[in-house]
């Protein structure tokens, strides 16, 4: 048991259902655009993202535990890493073999949807490989870039990207869709910052709950919330998604009391817990429900 934790310890798996959730509404829009899609490129899509998740994952494993900051957070069940290094120091190395492996298979699905695609996926694929190697120890150092780093990476990059991969072609139904993910994946990180402040602050992070504090950080949050959701709405408005997508505004009746929990107890960690966990729920649920939209619109 205790190889084994070693062994998916740094993947985070638990939390591996979010490329799949990116990827899959990237599936949508490209079944509503073109009605069918190739089910070999989309299996190709999902390994590669899957992939690129585990990646950042373990980077962030390793990178975390030789800067220290994995021995200086409070761990909760959506925040602090997964504790494998801590507990397993010898594992380190492993990690970082892991987080680069899994980058390597992340490139050469691109590499071959390089070559049946051509080159116009080459700013998606080199912006992806970017972010994975420079979050941890870059972009978390750099306030805006890391409020959107996330976001960016399994909204606009892995929703376009896979819509791209599918259909040979960019659209404006896949930048519209890959917004909601952008917001809510960007407000999942940065929620999850809350309770590592100190801690980050130590190694030298600087991100905007380090910067405002929590409660003015609480309305960036929010404002991110309001973000998502309304691109459901302008996109159905504006005639570049279908009526069927406003499935996805179902979960507002988790993101309104999770933002009203965060704004309440944003300084009692211990009952911040609960709306953290509300937070990861409706970031995997709502691109799905918009995919769903999309699939049968």
């Amino acid at each position: 048991m205790l190889r084994m934790k070693v062994f998916l310890g740094p993947m985070r798996i638990p939390f591996l259902i979010l490329a799949p959730a990116c990827v899959i509404l990237g599936y949508g829009t490209a079944f509503w655009e073109r009605g069918r899609v190739h089910p070999a490129y989309f299996a190709l899509a999902l390994l590669g993202a899957i992939a690129a998740h585990i990646s950042v994952n373990a980077l962030n494993e390793y990178f975390d535990f030789k800067s220290s900051l994995d021995f200086r957070t409070n761990k909760t069940p959506f925040s602090g890493g997964s504790g494998t290094l801590p507990s397993a120091p010898e594992a380190a190395r492993y990690a970082l073999v892991m987080g680069l492996g899994s980058l390597g298979i992340t490139v050469l699905v691109g590499i071959y949807f390089l070559i049946i695609r051509g080159p116009a996926l080459l700013p998606i694929g080199f912006l992806g490989v970017v972010v994975i190697l420079a979050y941890t120890v870059w972009l978390t150092r750099q306030p805006l870039l890391c409020l959107i780093a996330p976001g960016l990476g399994f909204g606009l990059l892995m929703v376009m990207g896979t819509h791209f991969v599918l259909t040979g072609e960019y659209s404006m139904t896949a930048f519209v869709a890959s917004l909601v993910p952008f917001f809510l994946v960007s407000d999942l990180l940065f929620l999850n910052q809350f309770p590592d402040i100190e801690a980050d602050r130590q190694v030298g992070r600087r991100h905007f709950p380090i910067l405002l504090g929590r409660r003015n950080s609480t309305y960036i949050y929010g404002a991110f919330l309001f973000f998502a959701f309304s691109s459901i709405g302008i996109g159905v408005m504006l005639g570049l998604l279908p009526r069927t997508v406003l499935l996805g505004l179902l979960p507002v009746v988790i993101a309104v009391p999770t933002f009203i929990g965060v704004l309440r107890y944003r300084e009692d960690m211990s009952k911040l817990i609960g709306y953290l966990g509300l937070n990861v729920l409706l970031t995997v649920l709502t691109p799905v429900l918009v995919a769903i939209g999309l699939l049968i619109g």
